[in-house]
C-alpha cells in the first residue's frame, strides 16, 4: 500500500489517574508467590514493567476517548466539519452493540454525514482504522479523519489476580503473566489531507502480514464490554506468541521495506507495540535495528492495547525524539496473530 496525498495531523492522549506498580500487584500476590517460590521483584525483572495506570473503577472508555480527541482537535487545524470519518478502534468497549464510535461521536458533536463504527482486530484497532481513514482520504471520499481508542487493564488484571490466588497454580501464572502487563490510557491521532495539513506528518505505506493458524495463542474473552457482563479472563501462550510472532514481524518488516524502497538503514526510527523488554529485544535482534532507533513507554504504561503504538509516538514526538525528516516505522503486531507496519516522513 502506497499514499500521496494523507498526512497525521494531530495526536491526542489522556493518562489514567491511578499509578499502579508491578510491586503493588505482586503484594496482592503474596500467598501465589510463596506457593510458587517467588521473589519480590519477578515481575517487573521478567517484563520490564516497572507500572501501569488504572482508571477508575466503571470508568467508560468513550470518556477517554473523547478527552483525548479534543485534545487532538485542540492542537490541530482541523475542525470538527472537517471530520468525515471516525473509527474507534479499541479492544474494549462500552457495549457489545452500538458501536464505541457512536457515544464518541456524540460527544463530540460531530456531524451526521460523518462515517461512525468500530475496528476490531486486537492490538492494531487503531493501525488499521488509521489505514481505512487513509484509503478514504486517498480516494477522495473525506478530507480527514479521525481514529480514537480507550482501553482499560483495572478489570482484567483484578479477575487474574483473584483466579491465581484461588489456583496458586504455576501452569495458570504461566498463561496469565502477560495480562498483569496490561495498561490503561486513550489515544486519539487525526490524519488529513496533505493540502489540509502542510506541516503533518506525511504517511508513505506500509505492508500487512498474517498467521491466523495462530489465533489461539492469546484470548480474551468471552464478550468485550467494560465492565464484563460475563466470565471473562486472558489467556496468553507467551512463549508461543514469541516464537511464530518474530517470524512474523521479520517477514512484514522485510515486505514492509520493499513495498516504500527503503536501504538497509533505514527506517531512521521506529515506533513499536509496547509489549515488555524480551519482546522488544526479540523483535529488535531479528529485523537488525538498534536500541538507539527505537523510543519505549512500556516501563512505566505497560502494554495498553491498541493505545500504546500511537500514544508511543505522541510522546517520542513531545519528547523531540522524532526529528522533521525522519523516516519513521510504526511497527504493529497483535494477536491473531496479525502484523501491519506503517511508513511515516516526519
Amino acid at each position: 500500500m502506497l499514499y500521496s496525498n494523507v498526512a497525521i495531523d494531530a495526536f491526542g492522549y489522556e493518562l489514567p489517574p491511578h499509578v499502579v506498580t508491578s510491586d503493588d500487584l505482586e503484594k496482592r500476590l503474596e500467598p501465589v508467590y510463596e506457593a510458587l517460590h517467588f521473589q519480590p521483584g519477578q515481575l517487573e525483572a521478567i517484563t520490564g514493567i516497572r507500572e501501569r495506570r488504572f482508571w477508575d473503577p466503571d470508568f467508560n472508555m468513550h470518556t477517554g476517548a473523547i478527552r483525548a480527541a479534543q485534545k487532538a482537535l485542540d492542537s490541530s487545524r482541523i475542525t470538527r466539519d472537517d471530520i468525515g470519518m471516525l473509527i474507534y478502534g479499541g479492544v474494549c468497549r462500552d457495549n457489545l452493540e452500538p458501536a464505541t464510535a457512536c457515544a464518541v461521536a456524540d460527544g463530540l458533536t460531530l456531524g451526521s454525514d460523518t462515517q461512525i463504527y468500530d475496528v476490531s482486530n486486537a492490538c492494531l484497532g487503531i493501525l488499521n482504522g488509521m489505514v481505512q481513514t487513509a484509503n478514504a482520504i486517498e480516494l477522495g471520499h473525506i478530507r480527514a479523519g479521525l481514529i480514537v481508542s480507550c482501553e482499560s487493564a483495572r478489570q482484567i488484571i483484578d479477575i487474574t489476580i483473584d483466579r491465581l490466588l484461588k489456583t496458586r497454580d504455576m501452569e495458570v501464572f504461566k498463561k496469565t503473566i502477560a495480562t498483569l502487563t496490561g495498561g490503561s490510557g486513550a489515544v486519539a491521532v487525526i490524519l488529513a489531507d496533505r493540502s489540509l495539513s502542510e506541516a503533518g506528518h506525511r504517511i508513505l505505506g506500509g505492508a500487512a502480514r498474517s498467521a491466523a493458524e495462530h489465533h489461539r495463542l492469546c484470548v480474551w474473552g468471552p464478550d468485550t464490554g467494560i465492565p464484563a457482563s460475563g466470565l471473562h479472563q486472558m489467556e496468553t501462550d507467551s512463549v508461543g506468541v514469541l516464537q511464530n510472532g518474530v517470524p512474523l514481524g521479520i517477514e512484514t518488516f522485510n515486505a514492509f521495506r520493499k513495498e516504500l524502497e527503503w536501504s538497509g538503514n533505514q527506517p531512521d526510527k521506529i515506533i513499536c507495540h509496547q509489549v515488555g523488554a524480551t519482546h522488544q529485544r526479540n523483535i529488535l535482534d531479528a529485523i537488525g535495528i538498534p536500541p538507539t532507533r527505537d523510543f519505549t513507554t512500556f516501563k512505566y504504561l505497560g502494554n495498553i492495547g491498541t493505545v500504546s503504538l500511537p500514544i508511543t509516538a505522541a510522546i517520542a514526538d513531545e519528547r523531540e525524539f522524532l526529528l522533521p525528516g525522519d523516516l519513521v516505522g510504526f511497527l504493529g503486531i497483535g494477536s491473531g496473530l496479525n502484523c501491519l507496519m506503517l511508513g511515516v516522513e516526519w
